[in-house]
């Protein structure tokens, strides 16, 4: 007969739903969304309600003052709006919550002066949402002072186990590219647009991005590396700013510069290595990308 089936601890399933990219829960019993929100809504509905007609004044021979009030002033007008029209769409006057958290992010970063202050600063930020789902921080690897700096996309399933960017295949086809031009990790620092695994390994959304963005625009000024590499076409949006896909902007230059910035930084695009383990026939345009990048090293030098 078959034997049962061995139930998993419940670290080793939640590591197995995250991997998965499971991100919420569903209840055993089922919740009637209506009926709590007729709930939420019926004391609304109750204050909207017109109020009972008023009797009619008992006329006398007296006269009456007048019952029919004049027209309202504009500062009536302006205390009986809602608040959030009264703080131009915001409730309270208040930024919305990713406002808020890309703010934060800023003025985190801004007061780093290391990388290493930079990493901390980063383990004490709460405004990612992927920080609840992702097992470990994906900062950095290579060195600080390293000649270039390389931005991929994300971590994936394996940097998230170990906390180090570009490891697993596309990590060793990445080490591969850099051995052919002379470098190695103790010369290079690597990095992604975002720090933390989406669920699944979806691509991060915009919203991700921009609150990640503050770190490591601090992250490259405080390197300040003699070259800058958009690893994939999501970074190379990100960094670049520019509309065309990657197919189109590698093999160019760009100049990188942020208002910390004492100069610009030569910075050019790559297909990303997990691209080019699909697709091996672009190896070619990657190994003149690489000896480009090369030759640029050779001149800032």
């Amino acid at each position: 007969m078959p034997s049962e089936p061995v139930p998993l601890a419940p670290r080793a399933l939640m590591t197995w739903y995250l991997e998965a990219g499971v991100d919420e829960t569903i209840g055993d019993a089922p919740v009637d969304r209506y009926a709590a929100a007729a709930r939420a809504f019926a004391p609304l509905e109750a204050s909207a309600r017109p109020a009972p007609a008023q009797p009619a004044p008992v006329m006398t021979d007296r006269p009456q003052a007048s019952l029919t009030p004049g027209p309202l002033m504009p500062e009536a007008n302006k205390a009986l709006q809602p608040a959030a029209l009264a703080g131009n769409g915001k409730k309270d006057g208040l930024p919305p919550a990713g406002d808020e958290a890309v703010q934060s992010a800023y003025t985190l970063a801004e007061a780093a002066q290391s990388v290493a202050a930079l990493r901390a600063a980063l383990e004490t930020f709460d405004g990612c949402a992927l920080q609840k789902t992702a097992t470990n921080l994906v900062f950095t690897d290579g060195s600080p002072e390293g000649q270039v700096v390389f931005v991929g996309e994300a971590p994936g399933a394996e940097e998230d186990r170990q906390g180090v960017p570009f490891v697993g295949p596309s990590g060793k086809l990445i080490d591969r590219m850099l051995e052919s031009i002379g470098l190695d990790r103790t010369r290079v620092l690597i990095t992604n647009t975002i720090f933390w695994r989406p669920p699944g390994n979806r691509s991060p959304t915009t919203q991700e991005i921009a609150i990640c963005m503050p770190f490591l625009e601090r992250l490259i000024e405080l390197v300040d590396p003699k070259v800058l590499v958009a690893v994939g076409g999501p970074a190379a949006s990100a960094l670049l700013a520019q509309p065309q896909g990657i197919t189109k902007l590698r093999g160019r230059w760009f100049s990188y510069e942020t208002s910390r910035m004492v100069r610009p930084i030569p910075a050019t695009a790559m297909f990303h290595p997990a691209y080019l383990l699909r697709s091996p026939a672009q190896k070619r345009d990657v190994w003149r990308d690489m000896l480009a990048l090369r030759r640029k090293l050779d001149e800032e030098s």
